[in-house]
C-alpha cells in the first residue's frame, strides 16, 4: 500500500459491472460519485475489458440508466488494442476474431480488417463467433503472423452465469496452433494504462483505479503503478482480502462512500 491523497487524483478509472452498476441497476451513490468528481473538475473514465462492445454501445447502455456520458468517457480493451497497434505497427491490415463492434473500433483508428493477406491477427471477446472465423484465424497464425489479444478474461458474467470470454478462445486456439498471444492488452496488463496515458495525457501518479475485482482491477492497478481503490459492492468480500498479500490502497463499501471521501479531501 502507498499513501493515498484523493486530492491528488485527477483521473478515476472506473470499472462498470459490480462497481458502477449491477445488472440494470446503479450502485448506491453512483450518480453522486460522478457529480462530486465533475464538480471538482476531475475526470471519470469508464474502463472495461469487454471488447465485444464499443464506446457508443456503452454510452447507450449508461444513458438508459440515467447517466450522462460521452464516448470519450469510455475506454475498452478494444480501443486500447487499436491504439497499441497504431503505436507499435502503424496502420495495419488485420484479421479479427471479434464482433462487428470491435472491427469498427479498430477501423476507426485506421486499421483495415481483411481476409486477404493480413499482417496480424486480433482476438477479442467474440459473441458472434463462428467456425469460419476460428479456422481462418488459426490458419493465419500457423503462417507466423503476430497475434494480439484484447484481454485475457476466461469467462464473462451473464444473467445465467459465466460464459466463455476471450481467454477461453485463446485456450482453443493454443490447442490447435500451439500459439499464445504475442501481446495481451487489457487488464491486468499495464499496456492498457500506457494507452490511457497516451490518450488522456494524465500521468500515472494522478490516476486511481476503482473496481470490485482483485485479479483484474486491483492487479491492473498494482502492475500499472496507479492508486488502487477496491469497492465491496461487487465480487470481492472482506473475507477474500484475508488471503491477499498486496492490499488495495483504499477499501470502501461502494462508490457512494468514495464520493463522500473525495468531497472531504480524504488522505492517508
Amino acid at each position: 500500500m502507498k499513501a493515498l491523497n484523493l486530492n491528488e487524483v485527477y483521473l478515476f478509472l472506473l470499472d462498470m459491472d459490480g462497481t458502477f452498476y449491477i445488472g440494470d441497476k446503479l450502485v448506491t451513490g453512483a450518480l453522486d460519485f460522478l457529480h462530486v468528481v465533475r464538480k471538482q473538475k476531475k475526470r471519470v473514465m469508464f474502463l472495461t475489458n469487454n471488447s465485444s462492445k464499443n464506446n457508443f454501445d456503452y454510452v447507450e447502455k449508461l444513458k438508459k440508466l440515467g447517466v450522462d456520458v460521452t464516448p470519450e468517457d469510455i475506454f475498452t480493451s478494444g480501443e486500447a488494442t487499436a491504439l497499441f497497434l497504431e503505436e507499435r505497427f502503424g496502420h495495419v491490415d488485420l484479421f479479427t476474431i471479434g464482433t462487428e463492434s470491435l472491427v469498427k473500433t479498430l477501423e476507426s483508428y485506421g486499421h483495415k480488417n481483411t481476409e486477404q493477406n493480413p499482417q496480424l491477427v486480433v482476438l477479442g471477446y467474440d459473441t458472434e463467433i463462428n467456425y469460419r472465423k476460428l479456422s481462418l484465424g488459426c490458419l493465419f497464425l500457423r503462417k507466423g503472423l503476430k497475434y494480439i489479444a484484447t484481454h485475457l478474461d476466461v469467462n464473462c458474467p451473464s444473467l445465467h452465469g459465466p460464459v466463455p470470454d476471450a481467454g477461453s478462445f485463446m485456450a482453443l486456439i493454443e490447442k490447435s496452433t500451439l500459439r499464445k498471444p504475442d501481446y495481451i492488452v487489457g487488464k491486468p496488463n499495464p499496456l492498457m494504462l500506457k494507452m490511457i496515458v497516451r490518450k488522456t495525457g494524465v500521468s500515472p501518479d494522478k490516476i486511481a483505479m476503482v473496481g470490485d475485482r482483485l485479479y483484474t482491477d486491483m492487479e491492473f492497478a498494482y502492475n500499472s503503478g496507479v492508486f488502487s481503490i477496491l469497492v465491496l459492492s461487487g465480487e470481492t468480500t472482506l473475507h477474500d482480502l484475508k488471503s491477499v498479500a498486496r492490499k488495495p490502497d483504499l477499501i470502501v463499501e461502494n462508490i457512494g462512500q468514495l464520493a463522500k471521501m473525495i468531497e472531504s479531501g480524504y488522505h492517508v
